[in-house]
């Protein structure tokens, strides 16, 4: 019972247990031994009324025949039927021979059994969900200093072997180290990369096969901050530091997702793993699913949106890897971008990917390319999109057309065109598109077009014409009937809230920016950046970050719900479909959207509105 209680006591979240209700459970516990390719638990058979937790080997997660995850000495499995008393969602196969410990549903003996807060990595997807959205929001809310655990510390040059030990004994996935001032870091899978496969031997010293300084991040940051963070870098290790820089625990990507969804994470590993476009094909697979099971889970919509975006900008990382190995690509130093919704990490699930390219000839060369050249080699990275289950844009804004492919000093010049040509329409779209720029390779390559953009020599006549174009895109009166009355005219049978509700304020938020020299970041931190500029009252930015949001999840909502239909995905919703509630909030909210527009124009032009 000693070896029950270490090691349980050990893992979480059994570590939260106090020390009467570990004894219980370790009394309950029996163990069971699976040979490999044993299904443990098979999809959509009777609930179950026992969970699993892996003492040694590995179990397969199996989605339709797909393996999505393996889980690992420590980590716990069927809790989700045994909690919701549905059939498990998929099955679980020993992946080698395998010792389980089988433990009772922990409600009907514990005294304290909502302390287990069961978490992990990877598919274990219930298809009913054990959490609404209150409490899902809730758990992303808190500090990420809730879910850190606690350190094991070991010495820069403890053989790896020691650490090994130390970190088994502990049951931890990872130990730190202080070295000349900064944290390191060494994890489970560096073991397995670099130990493992016999590259370095255990003898050798710890720092050897850790990260130095370790990736950290204040502990009153949001659990929901953490994990974009982590999505985004790759990373499920995240060393949490207080307001002096001490580590004061770690926190791990397990810890933080919902619980019963499939880890973005999941993409991004398979992705980066991925030495062939069919490889990468099959990893993007996941990426359709994975979006509902977020939406689903009750996650707020601008972070399923974040998600969304940091899966795709992963798989365009990829095809970029994958594709740029001959000349004149190879022979060229390249900011990749990710522009419009994407770029603002606002996506629909039906969005465009919409790419532009920096580049300038790597030093020392003789090498001349045109903008053409570059733009034709990039051609088949647009067509990789496509194969990928991606849709490049199919008005033209991409990486493959002259228009959007230029070197860093043609970006430069165009930008200081534009700035100096303020009343030419067609530069003020080209400006509002490259405002929205996001880099994901070599951002210092856009830098100075950013500065041109927001500085120089007619900046501010450039500016009010941003502005003044920004209110081109306003929102409908409202609805009489069935009908959509806009500002032109009335329309009848459906409402694009993308045209009628997003961009307008994407548009007006785009347009701050500008203002506060800052054009970086999505819709809602460029509303709230002018709100600290002044630009903004804090009830106008409120009100336009609420009515974002609003517009967001009905379209978000609508699109999902088409994917699960089989139904075209589009951007339009039908509003005789829309609830009284909803309509009023919606009427509520282009009536917001007109008041500011208004009063924002008669501050900067002098007339009200348009």
């Amino acid at each position: 019972m000693k070896e029950f209680l270490d090691f349980l006591g050990a893992q979480s979240p059994y570590d939260r247990l106090d020390d009467e209700d570990l004894q219980l459970l370790a009394k309950s516990v029996e163990v069971e031994y699976f040979t490999s390719d044993t299904v443990i638990v098979e999809a959509d058979a009777a609930p179950l009324d026992c969970l699993y937790v892996v003492r040694v080997g590995a179990v397969d997660i199996v989605d339709r025949g797909r393996i999505t995850d393996v889980l690992g000495a420590g980590e716990t499995f069927g809790h989700i039927s045994v909690l919701s008393g549905l059939p498990p969602p998929l099955q679980v196969r020993a992946a080698e021979d395998t010792l389980c410990y089988r433990i009772p549903d922990p409600r009907t003996f514990l005294a304290h059994p909502d302390r287990l807060r069961f978490a992990h990595y990877g598919g274990l997807v219930a298809r009913e969900r054990l959490i609404n959205s209150g409490e899902s929001f809730a758990r992303l809310e808190r500090p990420i200093g809730e879910v850190a655990h606690p350190i094991t510390w070991c010495d820069a040059d403890d053989a790896i072997r020691t650490v090994a030990g130390l970190m088994t004994n502990e049951g931890r996935s990872c130990a730190l180290f202080l070295h000349r001032g900064q944290i390191g870091i060494v994890t489970d899978d560096d073991f397995r990369r670099r130990v493992a496969t016999g590259e370095i031997g255990v003898d050798a010293p710890i720092s050897m096969i850790a990260s130095t300084p370790a990736i950290v991040m204040s502990t009153d940051r949001t659990v929901s901050a953490a994990y974009l963070f982590m999505v985004e870098h790759g990373i499920h290790h995240l060393v949490v530091v207080d307001a002096v820089g001490t580590a004061v625990g770690v926190a791990r990507v397990v810890d933080m997702a919902a619980a019963e969804v499939r880890n973005p994470l999941v993409i991004r590993s398979a992705a980066a793993a991925a030495t062939t476009m069919d490889e990468l094909v099959e990893a993007c697979r996941l990426l359709t699913p994975t979006t509902v099971e977020l939406w689903d889970a009750g996650l707020p919509v601008e972070h399923v949106g974040a998600l969304l975006s940091a899966m795709v900008e992963s798989i365009f990382q990829k095809i970029v890897e994958l594709h740029t190995t001959t000349s004149p690509l190879a022979d060229l130093d390249c900011s990749w971008m990710l522009m419009g919704s994407l770029g603002r990490r606002e996506p629909l699930p039906n969005s465009d990917v919409d790419t532009a390219l920096a580049w300038a000839v790597r030093q020392p060369s003789d090498a001349v390319f045109t903008r053409e050249q570059v733009a034709s080699a990039t051609g088949p990275l647009v067509a990789a999109l496509t194969r990928c289950g991606l849709t490049p844009c199919p008005q033209g804004l991409n990486a493959s057309m002259p228009l959007f492919n230029r070197s860093q000093r043609q970006w430069r010049e165009m930008a200081d065109v534009w700035r100096a040509s303020p009343d030419n329409v067609n530069y003020l779209l080209m400006a509002s598109t490259v405002l929205d720029a996001r880099p994901i390779t070599r951002p210092v390559l856009i830098q100075p077009l950013r500065n041109a953009l927001v500085g120089g020599i007619g900046r501010d006549a450039f500016t009010r014409a941003l502005s003044r174009f920004s209110m081109l895109d306003r929102p409908p009166s409202g609805f009489v009937r069935g009908f959509v009355v806009e500002h032109f005219g009335e329309q009848k049978g459906h409402l694009n809230l993308k045209k009628s509700g997003l961009r307008p304020v994407a548009s007006l938020a785009r347009a701050l920016a500008q203002r506060t020299g800052d054009p970086t970041g999505s819709t809602l931190q460029r509303l709230d950046r002018a709100r600290r500029s002044g630009l903004l009252t804090a009830d106008e930015a409120d009100a336009l970050a609420g009515a974002f949001k609003l517009f967001y999840h009905l379209v978000f909502e609508s699109q999902i719900a088409a994917i699960k239909d089989g139904r075209p995905v589009e951007s339009a919703i039908d509003p005789g479909k829309l609830d009284p509630l909803e309509r009023r909030h919606l009427r509520s909210a282009f009536r917001t959207i007109n008041g500011i527009q208004d009063r924002l124009s008669r501050k900067w032009f002098g007339y009200e509105g348009l």
